[in-house]
């Protein structure tokens, strides 16, 4: 009864996910424990900054093993992810620290699987959601802004031992 009133209202019974079907490429899959991956660097962006809108608050970019090695050697073994884990932020007199979760952004090395879109797979998950995706085009829209790190395989984070 209760998902009949809720349809009836207009909500979605469920999560809109692209599938292979509607964007061509197959979905990136949630990076589970990406917290205990490598920290590789953190920024926050304040409201003046030209991308604020889409990603301002405080981020932390994740690496596993194999981004990790790609990061130290410049070159990207498929199943190389790193996670762009995007916050709000909390400001006292004294301190700026971690508010709720906004986004996580997720970069997948398969070369073969996403090869229209430079060798990487990318997707967004809609704040602590592991199913709710942001990303409707198969990752197209990610992949023209970082075409601006060709030379890097595509890659904006740098190694900093």
């Amino acid at each position: 009864m209760r998902r009949l009133i809720l349809a009836a209202l207009g909500f979605p019974l469920a999560v809109a996910t692209p599938t292979i079907a509607q964007t061509g490429v197959e979905p990136v899959p949630y990076p589970e424990g990406y917290r205990l991956w490598t920290h590789v660097n953190s920024m926050v962006l304040f409201e003046n900054h030209a991308l604020a809108e889409q990603f301002g608050g405080l981020h932390h970019v994740y690496a596993n093993e194999l981004a990790l090695e790609g990061l130290q050697n410049g070159s990207y073994a498929d199943g190389a992810v790193f996670v762009f884990d995007l916050l709000e932020t909390q400001q006292s007199d004294d301190a700026l620290t971690e508010g709720a979760r906004k986004r996580v952004d997720v970069m997948h090395r398969n070369a073969s699987r996403y090869a229209s879109t430079g060798g990487w797979g990318f997707d967004t998950f809609a704040a602590n959601s592991r199913s709710e995706r942001l990303v409707t085009d198969g990752g197209v829209s990610c992949y023209e802004c970082h075409t601006q790190q060709a030379e890097k395989s595509f890659v904006f984070s740098h190694w900093s031992p």
